[in-house]
């Protein structure tokens, strides 16, 4: 199994998968070794400068890629995704879905540890806002910040990151590092609202985000995966931005959660009674081959790398036993996001200016960037860099 990749940084590694054993290795030099079966991606680092070409019959391609598309656009489209054997990305329709990696599990949600109690809170507005945003990406593909802008109109929200700032996190957290840090969830647990907006919208494309608050007994004002109903740990946990029309229509139905205790408590009594009623979350976490933080468990990259080398030794033993070698291939559900958009709501031009100049051209040229790809690799032997651009403004 070679790493194409420099992910884990193994020149040299004996995996145990179960009853199956792998070579696992970023030395290149194994690229034309009689038993190399598989080349192993990470997304963010899929180049076009370099390919394991020519690609024999019985070379699989995995791909491992838990990022949004601003990382890698390219790998978006049918063309490209669908030249890979296995995945494991975000979406709960690749082999090995990675949907819930933010989620250390079922105990993470139930846990009261941080939550403040709600006459505390109400204390607390009198030097907080009732909602809460720390983002230090700014402008990114999801155009959160022209939201954000917006609603920062009609209600007040203390915004902690470089995106937006209006108030300041001490200093010692003032490092992206921190945001794990036991002193941070306790600012953050203050608030009754924390605005989760991913930087992007794909189905499935859930991060730290959306559970950061539901651990730390906050409501979460969620934008982002159109499919995030079916992650809720229950059906009122979280203020979905898809249902308002502007952000004024948001900022008046926070102010009413805000100012009626019993309507505001409806969205935390699942966690007040450590009730999780969605069963496909609970399913999820249950069948997930992988853990997070847990020492007891495989991590992802573990789970991935041994998904390959199950599927490997597989067809090893069909073609034994005299069989045909069965053939896996991704298709365009295992990793897909729509094209970036501002919202509905009319926002100011100078306001979604990056989307416009810089997502939007993105996305369009990197469905250029696949075919290319896609035709170059089906000739399947290498090609320059210089090869490759022409044939993406050939037109």
């Amino acid at each position: 199994m070679l790493w194409w990749s420099p992910l884990t940084g193994e020149t040299g590694r004996l995996g145990h998968c179960g009853a199956d054993t792998c070579f696992f290795t970023i030395n290149r030099s194994y690229q034309h070794h009689h038993l190399t079966k598989a080349f192993l991606f990470y997304g963010t680092d899929f180049s076009i400068d370099s390919l394991p070409l020519p690609r024999k019959a019985h070379h699989d391609w995995a791909l491992f890629h838990e990022e949004s598309p601003k990382n890698n656009y390219r790998l978006f489209h049918e063309p490209v995704i669908t030249l890979f054997n296995h995945t494991a990305t975000f979406s709960r329709h690749s082999h090995l879905p990675l949907t819930t990696q933010y989620l250390e599990g079922v105990d993470a949600l139930k846990s009261t540890r941080y939550m403040v109690p709600l006459h505390t809170k109400n204390s607390l507005r009198q030097r907080l806002a009732p909602l809460a945003y720390v983002q230090s990406d700014c402008d990114p593909p999801s155009d959160r910040d022209s939201y954000v802008r917006e609603l920062m109109s009609h209600i007040q929200v203390d915004s902690y990151g470089e995106c937006l700032r209006n108030r300041d996190l001490p200093p010692q957290l003032k490092n992206p590092a921190a945001m794990d840090d036991d002193v941070f969830y306790r600012i953050l647990a203050q608030y009754k609202f924390i605005l989760a907006f991913e930087n992007a919208v794909c189905d499935d494309y859930i991060t730290e985000k959306f559970w950061r608050p539901l651990k730390l007994g906050v409501v979460p004002v969620y934008y982002g995966s159109p499919s995030i109903r079916d992650w809720l740990p229950s059906n009122k946990s979280a203020v979905l931005v898809a249902g308002f029309s502007h952000p004024r229509e948001l900022a008046g139905f926070i102010r009413q959660l805000d100012d009626n205790d019993k309507e505001y408590e409806a969205y935390l009594e699942w966690k007040l009674r450590g009730e999780i009623s969605n069963g496909h979350l609970l399913r999820a976490l249950k069948e997930r081959r992988w853990g997070v933080q847990d020492v007891t468990q495989d991590n992802y990259i573990d789970a991935f790398e041994c998904m390959v080398c199950n599927k490997v030794w597989e067809n090893i033993r069909l073609q034994e036993k005299g069989f045909l070698p069965r053939r896996w291939n991704a298709d365009v559900t295992h990793l897909s996001c729509p094209r970036p958009q501002a919202f509905a709501f009319p926002i100011p031009a100078l306001q979604w200016t990056s989307l416009r100049e810089m997502w939007i051209p993105s996305f369009e040229q990197s469905k250029k960037e696949a075919r290319a790809l896609r035709q170059l690799v089906e000739r399947n032997r290498n090609f320059t860099t210089q090869e490759f651009w022409a044939l993406v403004f050939k037109d």
